[in-house]
C-alpha cells in the first residue's frame, strides 16, 4: 500500500476527503493527491501523522499498527501530568474544548472511584 493509499484509507474511516485533510493541515487541496507520483516532505508527512494520530512509520508502510503501540490507562487520563489531552485526545480529528476536557475528566474520575 502506498503513502497516498494509507492516507486515503484513514480519511475514509473518518468520513473525510483527502482534499479536506490537506486543507485541515495547511496544505494545498491537491498536495496529498500529488503524493501518488511524488515523495512528500517529511514535515508534511508528520502533519498528516499527527492529524490521524498515527506514526510516520505507519504512513510509510514500515509498521502495520494504526493505533498507539502502548495502551493508555484510563486512570492516567484524569492526571494532567501523565497525558497531554491536546496531543492524545480528539473528536473527529479536532481538538476538544477546555469545557469538554474538564467534563470528561470528571466523568472518568467518578467512574474510576466506583
Amino acid at each position: 500500500m502506498t503513502v497516498f493509499e494509507r492516507i486515503d484509507t484513514l480519511a475514509k474511516k473518518q468520513k473525510k476527503s483527502v482534499k479536506t485533510v490537506a486543507l485541515d493541515i495547511g496544505l494545498s487541496e491537491n498536495a496529498i493527491y500529488a503524493w501518488r507520483k511524488t515523495k512528500p516532505k517529511a514535515e508534511d508527512l508528520a502533519k498528516v501523522a499527527d492529524y490521524f494520530h498515527v506514526s510516520v512509520d505507519y504512513l510509510l508502510g514500515r509498521e502495520e499498527n494504526v493505533g498507539n503501540k502502548e495502551p493508555i490507562d484510563l486512570a492516567n487520563l484524569v492526571d494532567e501530568s501523565k497525558v497531554d489531552w491536546d496531543e492524545w485526545v480528539s473528536f473527529d480529528g479536532k481538538p476538544l474544548t477546555d469545557e469538554v476536557k474538564t467534563a470528561l475528566k470528571l466523568i472518568l474520575g467518578k467512574r474510576l472511584e466506583d
